[in-house]
């Protein structure tokens, strides 16, 4: 059996390039090296009659991973704490995952103020102080443990992204994150010859499994990014050569709103892969950059896996990876029935909203460790023999899967249920449109409205009337589908991975500063929504009787 420890002691002697970070490399040797200090320092301060859990609180450096390479080979477990975390509901993380230890740095040891973490002061390591270059010293002739981890021990405990509900979790263990990034670089074709960028954050499984993972498997080079910057995208890109990259969320967005240069088509890239870039932005970045992105679909916790073959249509993620064959179906959560294949119109729109169901996995998710200390979320997952990702989807009649958003993004109007992705992929071919948003508010009466919070390109205004013009000559557009409100905002709210964070929206509706409008009756057109205006929409739910919904109670 394979683990990250065995992948880490291949590299001893290998004195290739192996991460890059500020102007200085350590070659994969010397990360060993650095690794198994950090072994010896967990073997000597970790209680062994207690979860050997070590919080880390970093941002993208080299200490991160030798950190993770140190619990490898020592058998213990990194929580990737995530940064965007406050107060109290950061301590509940750092509780919750049991951690003994946190290694973090003078900024994140701030943000541990007055929290009751459970670990006590001594054992907060501050990477930034004296006392760590002290310890660092004192084990600096510190050799790999003679014995291999257990593969079945805990590795990673990987918050899900939180996107749409408090974070998760998710067990992850040596054997498993092995067997990920090897397979990874095997589908995406990584090779030691290549220099792969991490931009995002390595307290997710993107970063570990689709960068980190399949560069320490083969030994290619590691160019690390303190945390994603559209704007120094390209120019580390351009001076470290690097050939491929992995994304997440709206990050591609964000390279493409950056203003075109001449200098765009010369890079070494070769490939990149991520998940939620549209089929346009996806186009873009190709016509733009002179490198493809490969879109998947899969989560941290690897039970459902669709990849994308050449014959993919634009918009669709792919199919299931091979070993998963007729394992992968589209579900109604309400009836347990598969759904029926989707209908497309000649324009491409939907005429059979009932298609879109749940992805699910009939293995009843035998890959899947579960959530950590969190037994109701598991049971959750795994349903009457299934595995139910929390994402919807549908499927066309040559096997074809498309992403239609997760659980909670189902609107439903005028009786008619329908999915946000796909009114969002048609937003994004507004001119400017940075991002899109798609989410229901309660409507007066009955069911939802439909809400969208778009951020535009810098330096461009939005035109109600030019928007109104659009989405009416979008053939594929749903009857139902077509934003009663539309908020203009600067400031999407994202996740530390970059994915729309929709809770805070969802939550806000339309009492905000940013710009909205709105359609004071249906079918009219967009019009600024004054403050009387919202007075009088918060009257019309009072008069119904749903005010309850209206202020979330």
């Amino acid at each position: 059996m394979t683990t990250v420890a065995h992948l880490l002691r291949r590299r001893i002697g290998d004195h290739n390039p192996g991460y890059h970070f500020e102007g200085r490399t350590y070659s994969w040797d010397q990360v060993v090296t650095q690794s198994a200090i950090r072994a010896s320092i967990l073997n000597d301060l970790l209680d062994p009659e207690k979860p050997r859990h070590v919080g880390i609180l970093l941002e993208n450096t080299p200490d991160y991973l030798f950190w993770i390479g140190g619990a490898a080979l020592a058998g213990a477990c990194i929580v990737g704490i995530n940064p965007t975390r406050r107060g109290e509901e950061l301590a509940r993380d750092i509780r919750h995952t049991d951690c003994q230890m946190i290694v973090s740095d003078q900024a994140g040891i701030a943000l541990f103020n007055n929290l009751d973490t459970g670990v006590p002061s001594q054992r907060i390591v501050d990477i930034d102080s004296v006392a760590h270059t002290q310890l660092i010293n004192q084990h600096s002739s510190a050799h790999i443990p003679d014995s291999e981890p257990d593969p079945t021990s805990i590795l990673f405990l990987l918050f899900t992204s939180g996107s749409t509900s408090a974070p998760k979790a998710v067990v992850c263990t040596n054997e498993r994150m092995a067997t990920a990034s090897i397979r990874a670089g095997e589908i995406y074709g990584v090779t030691s010859q290549d220099i792969c960028y991490c931009p995002m954050p390595l307290f997710h499984g993107n970063a570990l499994m689709a960068c980190w993972g399949p560069a320490l498997a083969v030994g290619a080079q590691v160019v690390l990014r303190r945390k994603f910057s559209a704007s120094n995208f390209m120019l580390d890109v351009r001076q470290h050569g690097c050939t491929y990259f992995t994304y997440v969320g709206r990050t591609i967005a964000y390279v493409l709103g950056q203003p075109a240069s001449e200098l765009d088509s010369h890079n070494q890239l070769r490939l990149g892969f991520g998940t939620e870039a549209s089929a346009l932005d996806r186009q873009r970045f190709l016509d733009r950059f002179r490198c493809q992105l490969v879109e998947g679909y899969g989560s941290s916790e690897s039970v459902v896996a669709i990849i994308r073959t050449p014959e993919t249509p634009p918009n669709a993620l792919g199919k299931e990876r091979p070993d998963m064959a007729g394992n992968i179906k589209i579900v109604d959560p309400n009836t347990n029935i598969e759904c029926q294949p989707v209908i497309f119109d000649e324009f491409g729109g939907i005429t059979n909203p009932q298609c879109i169901g749940e992805i699910v996995s009939l293995t009843g998710g035998s890959s899947f460790e579960g959530y950590y200390n969190n037994h109701e979320a598991s049971s959750e997952r795994v349903r009457n023999g299934w595995y139910w990702t929390g994402d919807l989807g549908y499927r066309d009649a040559d096997g074809f899967f498309y992403f239609g958003g997760r659980s909670a993004d189902w609107l439903r109007v005028d009786s008619e249920n329908f999915a946000a992705s796909p009114v969002e992929n048609i937003i994004a071919r507004y001119p400017n449109v940075v991002m899109a948003a798609v989410y229901p508010v309660p409507d007066p009466l009955t069911g939802d409205m439909v809400m969208v919070a778009i951020e535009m390109a810098d330096a461009t205004d939005f035109s109600a009337t030019d928007f109104d013009t659009f989405m009416s000559q979008q053939r594929d557009l749903g009857t139902k589908w077509s934003p009663h409100i539309v908020r203009i905002t600067k400031n999407m709210p994202l996740t530390a991975n970059n994915k729309v964070h929709k809770p805070p929206l969802r939550s806000d509706k339309w009492r905000t500063t940013d710009t909205v409008f709105w359609r004071s009756e249906r079918n009219q057109p967009l019009t600024l929504m004054t403050e009387a205006d919202k007075a009088a929409l918060e009257q019309r739910f009072s008069d119904n009787g749903r005010s309850h919904i209206l202020l979330g109670l």
